[in-house]
């Protein structure tokens, strides 16, 4: 089969689902008010809460959710066929990943910006906040320990990308100021910000830039990780229009440029899918596709760690309410898009089936190496980039969409802090600056705490997509209640975290026996801690459905 096909199957079924379903969600089911003063207006302090330009607050919504995870997971998930991944990104995307990514700034928005964890307290019960929080406390460590990782290996293996990587914070700082000091044109400033940033994608090759392989007692891969981690901490504690906001807009045009640079290649070289449509010669210890495709294919389709950023900054800075179908739902297509980029990067960017089977021989292979050679090989024959250019170009965009989502990341980690400050009175770990040493020290703390070369991260690192998932699934489960509350239809967001929910505590009993037998008994305890919690909370928030269901049908009133 042609790529152009299912490229163009893809996006059309997305943009129909941006144009027609995500309308009808807003409207009907959310009832989004114009006239509704959002957090940004009523708790404005220019520093969380700033009212932002809504194509500005969706390039620091996409390219935070994004990540590189909508990478990894689907140029993973390929292993079983490009069918299997491409239909759980599309639809995913459209009935899962917008709805719930809307829901979210929806709820938050409505409830003074709290975040998802705050939010269940009031709509559950305190009981299952708790354990809630321990679920976002540990998908946030896993988010920000591995993706140091990930930046680190991929400056280390291409550094042509060292400076576009690091010069587009440099980039970002100087757009915050255009923006909101000298209040320039928006047009004019994304220009300027895009030719910048393109121009160091163009040097980068010329002037590749490594670390020592040795920097005193630390290696260079533990150097790029601190520094990461010392970066993140600082831009966590900066106002958001000062580098945040900018850094993630203009970021998020550059990397939809590349993109749309991607799918013009595919569109002028028309390659081949040189894998199976599905893989019926697995490699040995490849596990069943059912469950695990709906948890490897994470941020492609449906993501926890999005209600997290929707509820945690987002909803921050939503300056109208309807602004939040454009951010939320069509951010979700933007990722979406970006997982559809990958499975076509990842099985018509080889040259014979052989070549591909050399890559995936065995499950975890493929990921961000298949999408940035599949993707390098597809932007030579299509628009005749230099192979290291488009290598360059490609790391970029994974570097960068992994950078924002650490700089978000961080910054959220330091709002679980606050709130645990809040809930049980601990008056210093309100504060900005101890909490954002407690993030920052705890993401320390398990990258050189286990084996002590930085990547500790990895270590916990296959619990990521079922907790994730878990994450999204108990979400839903809270703007559900939300909507029978108010007396609204559930069934757009009930069916999906019925189904989200079920392939979730599959898959964590499948990981629990794997661990079981490999005798990996910290994974082992940590699978039983996220499948107990998973469990109560379905519980506990099930109970509250069935009363609220029960007491409107015994007091039947208007829908609000």
């Amino acid at each position: 089969m042609n790529a152009i096909l299912l490229m163009l199957m893809g996006l059309g079924a997305m943009a129909l689902g941006y144009f027609v379903y995500s309308k009808f969600i807003c409207e009907k089911i959310f009832k989004v008010d114009p006239h509704f003063r959002t957090p940004a207006h009523t708790m404005q302090d220019g520093i969380d809460y700033v009212p932002t330009n809504k194509y500005v607050l969706w390039g620091h919504h996409f390219t935070s959710v994004a990540g590189a995870a909508p990478i990894i997971g689907p140029a993973i998930a390929v292993i079983w066929g490009w069918v299997p991944a491409f239909l759980w990104v599309v639809f995913g995307t459209i009935f899962f990943a917008g709805v719930h990514d809307a829901g979210a700034i929806w709820a938050s928005n409505r409830n003074k910006a709290k975040s998802i964890g705050a939010l269940t307290g009031e709509v559950v019960g305190n009981r299952a906040r708790s354990l809630f929080m321990i679920v976002i406390f540990l998908v946030l460590l896993m988010v920000n320990a591995v993706f140091a990782v990930v930046i680190s290996g991929q400056l280390i293996n291409f550094p042509s990308a060292t400076i576009p990587v690091w010069g587009a914070i440099l980039v970002a700082l100087v757009i915050g100021q255009l923006i909101y000091r000298k209040n320039m044109s928006l047009l004019l400033v994304t220009i300027i910000g895009v030719v910048c940033l393109y121009g160091m994608i163009y040097v980068g090759p010329m002037m590749p830039i490594s670390l020592p392989e040795m920097i005193g007692p630390v290696t260079d891969n533990q150097s790029w990780i601190i520094m990461l981690f010392v970066y993140a901490g600082i831009a966590s504690l900066l106002p958001v229009w000062m580098l945040l906001q900018p850094r993630d807009y203009i970021n998020g045009i550059q990397l939809f440029i590349g993109l749309i640079l991607l799918y013009a290649a595919v569109l002028i070289s028309g390659p081949e899918l040189v894998a199976p449509a599905f893989n019926n010669d697995l490699p040995e210890g490849t596990p069943s596709m059912i469950p695990l495709l709906f948890v490897t294919i994470a941020c492609g389709a449906i993501s926890g760690f999005h209600g997290l950023v929707a509820s945690g900054t987002t909803s921050k800075q939503l300056d109208k309410e309807p602004d939040l179908r454009f951010v939320g739902y069509f951010g979700a297509v933007g990722e979406g898009s970006l997982a559809l980029a990958a499975i076509i990067a990842a099985t018509a960017g080889f040259a014979t089936l052989a070549d591909w089977q050399a890559i995936y021989h065995q499950f975890g292979q493929g990921g961000v190496s298949a999408f940035i050679h599949g993707g390098a090989n597809i932007l030579q024959a299509g628009v005749g980039l230099d192979t290291v250019l488009s290598q360059t170009l490609l790391t970029v965009m994974v570097v960068l969409f992994a950078g924002t989502t650490m700089d978000t990341g961080l910054r959220l980690q330091r709002y679980i802090f606050q709130e645990w400050g809040a809930i049980y009175n601990i008056g210093w770990m309100q504060k900005a600056f101890p909490a954002t040493l407690l993030a920052v020290g705890s993401c320390l703390l398990l990258s050189f705490g286990a084996g002590g070369d930085g990547s500790g991260g990895l270590l916990i690192w296959p619990l990521f997509g079922t907790t994730n998932q878990l994450l999204a699934g108990l979400t839903l489960l809270v703007i559900t209640v939300m909507l029978v509350k108010k007396r609204r239809p559930m069934w757009y967001t009930l069916a999906p975290l019925v189904f989200l929910l079920f392939m979730t505590i599959f898959g964590l009993l499948i990981q629990l026996k794997s661990f079981y037998i490999k005798e990996d008994w910290f994974l082992f305890s940590l699978d039983l801690v996220v499948l107990a919690a998973a469990i109560l909370v379905t519980l506990e928030s099930g109970a509250t459905l069935a009363r609220q269901l029960k007491y409107n049908k015994e007091n039947p009133a208007e829908a609000t």
